[in-house]
């Protein structure tokens, strides 16, 4: 076993970083330089697992020798993708469009080891339904004015003033609605030989 490969995090994500040195190992986080646009009619979870995928297998063509991390995390609502809102009119629709109703975030993860000369990927994704109690405007705009969560799937940070927005969240790993499940990382990267 190894005690401490070379970690790379495909991921500018702060949020991801966070998470990530949690675990006490040192990494290094690489943008992955992946289009992130859906193909036609793929659906949410999809194109969450494709696109953790394409983020840790471009990072790790760059990174030989690695064990390469990539994560990618979409919502859905009736069917369709939640992406990141980018401006306060989008947030406040996609919160208004949440509001008493049920999402599922998908967060997908995949590790790509490059330690034996040739890429092997594994792979798990994490599915958490938010159940958001009734919004009023108001306080869809004060939410937005004081946490500015534009650049989350959601319009929302969990880990912060957005836990006031739901009546509850159902799933396995509270790690996976910020955006990287740790406890199935734990998993892959024990799998690939990491002491924890």
């Amino acid at each position: 076993m190894t005690a401490h490969p070379e970690l790379v995090l495909a991921s500018t994500s702060p949020y991801r970083r966070e998470l990530l040195s949690r675990l006490g190992l040192p990494f290094l986080a690489v943008a992955p330089g992946v289009d992130e646009s859906p193909l036609p009619d793929e659906a949410p979870r999809a194109l969450a697992l494709r696109l953790a995928r394409a983020k840790a297998e471009a990072v790790a063509a760059r990174r030989p020798g690695t064990l390469v991390i990539g994560s990618d995390q979409v919502a859905e609502l009736d069917g369709h993708a939640l992406g990141k809102p980018g401006t306060p009119a989008a947030a406040e629709a996609q919160l208004a469009a949440c509001s008493g109703r049920c999402v599922d975030f998908h967060t997908a993860l995949c590790v790509v080891d490059t330690r034996g000369g040739h890429a092997v990927a594994t792979a798990a994704i994490d599915r958490t339904r938010v159940v958001f109690r009734p919004l009023e405007t108001a306080e869809i705009r004060r939410y937005l004015e004081a946490e500015q969560p534009f650049d989350c799937a959601g319009s929302f940070k969990c880990e912060g003033l957005g836990i006031i927005l739901f009546d509850r969240i159902e799933n396995d790993d509270p790690t996976a609605l910020i955006g990287l499940p740790l406890i199935a990382l734990s998993r892959l990267l024990r799998a690939a030989g990491v002491v924890l």
